[in-house]
C-alpha cells in the first residue's frame, strides 16, 4: 500500500511540474492608428478575456483598411479589424479574406462641422464648402447621400485633400464641413480645437450599410476553426464588457499606448461607436450578429455607388460567416 501511495504521489508531482499549455499567439491588426472605436480590444486584453480563451493577443495599429486587408490576405496578421466594404472589394478580386463578425452594423459616415456653425441637416449644407478625400469610402457613397437628400453638387463647394488636409481645412476655416466617421474625425477636431462637432449622419437618411468588422484569411479559418471560435468568443465578451464601462475601456487604450489620445475624447469616441453595433433588427442580440438583409443591402449599395463588381450580388454570403460566433448566452 505504501508503495502505491508513493507511486501516486510521484505521478501527481510530475503532472504538477508539467508546463501549462501555451496560449495561442494571435496578431490583430487595426484599421488605423488607435482611436476610441478600438477600446474593446485593449479592454479585453487588459481584463484577461482573451487569456481566458487561451489567446495571447498582440494588437498592431494599421495604416488603412485596404493595407490591413492585404496583411490578412498575406497572413502577416491573423485577424484584421477593417471597413467591411473595403474587404469586399478585395475579396471580389480574389483576396482570400472573409468577415468572421461584423461589429458596426450602422454606418458611421457623416458630414460634420463645428456645432457653433449650426449645420444640422442636409438643407444647411447649401452654400457651404465641404472637404473630401477623393476615392475614399465616404466620397464613394456621398453621391447616394446627395440623391437621398435632394442635394446637388452645385449646391455647395468642394475642396479635396488627404485625411490630414481635410481635417486642417475645417480646423482652419477653409471648409465648413468634412466627410468623416462620427467617432473618429470629430474627435480629432475636438482634440485639436476643444470645440464640439455636429455630424449629419448618412444612416439617418436611409443609407443602410455595415462598416467595421473582424476579418481573417480563409485558409487560416479552415485550418484554425477552434482558435477562430475562441477569438470571436473573447472579442464578443470584450465588446460587451467595454459597453458597460466606456471610460475604463478607453483608459485601457492609454494604459497600453500613453500617446494614444486624450481620455475624454477617447471615451466620447467610444460612446459614439456603441450605438452603431446594432440595427433595429439586431437590438437585444450579442455583438457581431449581423443580419443577411443588412449585408445584402450593403452589397447592393456598393455595387451601385461604391465601385464593387456587380458579380458580388450573386452571393453576398460569400463575404461573411456567422459560424464562428458564440451562441446567445455562451
Amino acid at each position: 500500500m505504501k508503495r502505491l501511495i508513493g507511486a501516486a504521489s510521484v505521478a501527481l508531482m510530475a503532472f504538477a511540474a508539467m508546463p501549462a499549455q501555451a496560449a495561442d499567439k494571435v496578431v490583430l491588426m487595426l484599421n488605423w492608428y488607435v482611436y476610441g472605436e478600438h477600446a474593446p480590444f485593449y479592454y479585453g486584453k487588459a481584463k484577461g478575456i482573451y487569456a481566458a480563451e487561451g489567446i495571447e493577443l498582440e494588437i498592431q495599429e494599421g495604416r488603412g483598411s485596404a493595407a490591413t486587408t492585404q496583411a490578412v490576405a498575406a497572413k502577416t496578421a491573423d485577424f484584421g479589424y477593417v471597413d467591411v466594404p473595403t474587404m469586399m472589394r478585395a475579396a471580389i478580386k480574389g483576396a482570400p479574406v472573409v468577415a468572421t463578425g461584423v461589429l458596426l452594423q450602422t454606418s458611421p459616415m457623416s458630414a460634420m462641422g463645428f456645432a457653433d456653425k449650426n449645420i444640422r441637416k442636409p438643407e444647411d449644407i447649401k452654400g457651404k464648402t465641404v472637404a473630401i478625400t477623393p476615392a475614399d469610402s465616404m466620397t464613394q457613397i456621398w453621391p447616394l447621400f446627395l440623391k437621398k437628400t435632394g442635394l446637388k453638387e452645385s449646391d455647395f463647394k468642394t475642396v479635396a485633400g488627404d485625411g490630414q488636409t481635410k481635417l486642417n481645412a475645417v480646423i482652419n476655416g477653409q471648409a465648413d464641413l468634412l466627410l468623416g466617421y462620427v467617432m473618429d474625425q470629430s474627435m480629432k477636431i475636438k482634440d485639436a480645437t476643444g470645440k464640439d462637432v455636429y455630424p449629419i449622419k448618412f444612416a439617418d437618411y436611409g443609407i443602410n450599410m455595415v462598416s467595421s468588422g473582424v476579418i481573417a484569411n480563409t485558409d487560416y479559418v479552415k485550418a484554425n476553426a477552434d482558435l477562430v471560435r475562441r477569438f470571436m468568443s473573447a472579442t464578443t465578451k470584450a465588446v460587451e464588457a467595454a459597453e458597460k464601462e466606456p471610460k475604463a475601456a478607453a483608459q485601457s487604450i492609454l494604459d497600453a499606448n500613453p500617446k494614444g489620445g486624450k481620455i475624454d475624447t477617447l471615451t466620447q469616441g467610444f460612446e459614439l461607436t456603441i450605438p452603431l453595433y446594432r440595427t433595429a433588427e439586431t437590438t437585444g442580440k450579442r455583438p457581431f450578429q449581423v443580419t443577411d438583409q443588412n449585408m445584402t443591402e450593403t452589397v447592393n449599395l456598393l455595387v451601385e455607388y461604391g465601385g464593387l463588381d456587380a458579380k458580388a450580388k450573386e452571393n453576398p454570403k460569400a463575404f461573411y460567416s456567422s459560424d464562428y460566433l458564440p451562441k446567445s448566452g455562451s
